[in-house]
């Protein structure tokens, strides 16, 4: 895992200049990269490229950044891993080149050579994000892997072409402008991320998952063209399906995923895994512990941060399956004064605005596991491939039952569950509890109800979805002078036709929240402290394979992940796993309330949010004062505009 950086000039540039504006870029970068530091320029042909490493594969210095090819044609600077490189390599003829070393990057090179870079593209194996220049063509090529593991972004500014692993290089060349994209902060409010190919900033862009990108010596054009695609995924797999009975799909899976936790544990550094104890950690984990045995290694060294808020601390979870499996476990509980003061490092790990508070424990189990290893596997992607995610079950079920009315008929029922605020429904359900049948007693049902409200009145079950996965419903009219364009969430057009509406709604998460949410936050938090994250459910094989499932393979009698919890069950019991999903969140409600409070206060004042110019006050203020109240919980709202107010205090 490493950070690159640099930039393109068509003109030319003056060479101790270029090297300054790289150095500073590179220092910005240093935690992605912390063991070795390395530039390469051409000031006549004003390319620059820059590399920080981190140590994982061939800790020698054959494996040192900028690389260039065997042949003299390409020079390289690489973030990421390729898990098959060293069979792309037989392919290659291992005994026919003379390697330098056993790096991956050295073999991705060698493939580019032979091959091209499209073909060897879509032979790796990864996660990963590079840029390549051509010194025989003056081309510059950026790549991304499939699923949007590691970020790369990229933009003209004036007429410089800068690109990074991350935006503090970008802000540290003097091209950079710093205009901020309103559309994109629109675009914030409604996924509490910054969606692809949006950046926070004007001209600046993300290179969208799957994609690579060719920049001629003579043009200003630069356009993402994919070599795989989500959309192809899912549309192939639903054209040739698994035909195999249960046994068979839960074998099939257990080879595939066995193959990609193998391909991931190859490291020259400590190796462990995140581990909530739920199904996803807990299958990877269980793999990994299998793999370990089988080749005779010391145990898997497993991760959990714990809370002393019973509502939310799953390390107890985490230790049963631990103990099952066998796993040297090592668990941190943390304070809410622990977690609490990550926040004021959240816009230095994030660089632009990012507001799903599970980032701070993301941040502190990444922490916790750094002291003790140097790479970590983790079991994202689990519920986007697998249908895990609540909504996938019940948002169909609820448009069955109450779809077929007339629109009208719903918009009234859904106006008499709106005429009582949420505080009024929760204590009419607090004093009817003990008349309620147990599936009727939540925790805050007025909030509940208001949301039903909400589903009531969609046109579809599309509207549902949108509705489910926006905190700010109409974002355009909080921010001044914006509209959201470009994310995929919003344009129909990027959507696809397949059969099964949870099948659409696996489709958009593994499209948006799965790399601009997830994927983002265990980067970020995990880089920040110089860990290398591995998802072993990500292989794109693996994908592939998922999206040729029946559905009922995956979500059956309303419970979703059916397959991945039969594969699970072969390795620890079934009662240590069962348990309703949790997540991983924070008492943000609470904190908001008392702690958190005055520094919330602060960013809310109206008169600062006059004054800076970016919002609307009057409905941040009008749900700060429900929030205050008790009438509402508006934490997740709040917690959006929060992390950009803190974003946009730590740029002045």
């Amino acid at each position: 895992m490493c950070g690159l950086f640099g930039f393109f000039t068509r003109t030319g540039f003056d060479l101790q200049g270029a090297g300054t504006a790289l150095e500073s870029g590179l220092r910005a970068l240093r935690h992605r990269g912390p063991d070795d530091s390395g530039t390469w320029m051409d000031a006549a042909r004003g390319i620059a490229l820059g590399h920080r490493r981190l140590s994982v594969l061939d800790l020698s210095p054959a494996g040192h950044q900028p690389m260039d090819s065997a042949c003299g044609r390409f020079v390289i600077v690489f973030n990421g891993e390729i898990y098959n490189h060293l069979e792309l390599r037989r392919e290659l003829g291992a005994g026919s080149l003379l390697w330098r070393g056993h790096s991956d990057t050295e073999t991705l090179l060698a493939g580019i050579s032979a091959w091209g870079v499209e073909a060897t593209l879509k032979r790796s194996v990864g996660m990963f994000a590079f840029a390549l220049w051509d010194r025989l063509t003056g081309c510059l090529t950026l790549a991304r892997d499939r699923m949007g593991e590691k970020p790369l972004y990229y933009g003209w500014q004036g007429e410089t072409f800068l690109f990074g692993s991350e935006l503090k290089a970008l802000l540290a060349h003097p091209a950079f402008e710093n205009r901020l994209n309103r559309d994109a902060l629109a675009s914030f409010l409604r996924a509490n991320v910054v969606p692809a190919p949006q950046s926070i900033y004007q001209g600046i862009f993300k290179l969208p998952p799957g994609t690579s990108l060719r920049l001629e010596p003579d043009s200003r054009e630069a356009r993402p063209v994919a070599y795989w695609s989500v959309r192809e995924a899912a549309e192939a797999g639903l054209r040739s399906p698994f035909a195999g009975t249960d046994a068979e799909a839960v074998s099939a899976l257990d080879a595939l995923l066995r193959q990609s936790v193998a391909g991931q544990m190859i490291s020259d550094v400590p190796l462990g895994a995140f581990l909530s104890g739920g199904v996803d950690s807990s299958a990877v984990v269980a793999l990994m512990q299998a793999e370990a045995r089988a080749n005779a290694q010391p145990a898997v060294k497993t991760f959990t941060i714990g809370f002393h808020e019973a509502g939310y601390n799953e390390a107890q979870y985490a230790h049963a399956v631990a103990a099952h499996l066998g796993t040297e476990h090592t668990e941190l509980y943390v304070s809410a004064e622990t977690a609490m003061a990550v926040i004021p490092e959240l816009p230095r790990l994030y660089d632009e605005p990012f507001a799903d508070s599970s980032q701070i424990p993301t941040f502190l189990v990444a922490q916790l596991a750094r002291n003790h290893v140097t790479v970590s596997l983790s079991g994202d992607g689990g519920d986007e491939l697998f249908g895990g995610y609540n909504r996938y079950s019940w948002v169909p079920s609820i448009w069955r039952r109450l779809g077929w009315a007339p629109r009208p008929l719903r918009a009234a029922l859904a106006g008499i569950l709106t005429t009582f605020p949420p505080h009024t429904w929760n204590r009419l359900f607090q004093q009817l509890a003990r008349w309620l049948p147990a599936g009727w007693r939540y925790a805050n049902p007025g909030d509940k109800l208001h949301k039903l409200a909400d589903i009531l009145a969609a046109r579809s079950p599309e509207d549902i979805y949108l509705g489910l996965v926006s905190h700010w419903k109409t974002p355009a009219s909080v921010v001044r002078q914006a509209r959201e364009t470009g994310a995929v969430l919003t344009d129909h057009g990027q959507w696809t036709e397949l059969p099964d509406f949870e099948n659409r709604m696996m489709y958009l998460d593994q499209m948006t929240y799965l790399p601009d949410d997830i994927l983002t936050k265990v980067d970020r938090a995990a880089m920040g402290v110089s860990l290398e994250t591995r998802v072993p459910m990500l292989d794109h094989r693996l994908v592939e394979f998922a999206w040729s499932l029946p559905l009922a393979m995956k979500i059956r009698q309303g419970q979703g992940k059916w397959l991945l919890r039969q594969l699970l069950y072969r390795h620890v019991p079934q009662p240590l796993i069962e348990r309703p999903k949790m997540g991983f969140g924070l008492p943000l409600d609470v904190w908001l309330l008392g702690p958190l409070r005055n520094w919330a206060e602060s960013l809310l004042d109206e008169g600062r949010l006059i004054r800076e110019g970016y919002f609307n006050p009057e409905p941040i203020r009008a749900k700060w004062q429900e929030h205050l109240s008790g009438r509402r919980n508006w934490s997740h709202y709040l917690w959006d505009i929060l992390m950009f107010q803190a974003w946009l205090e730590a740029r002045s």
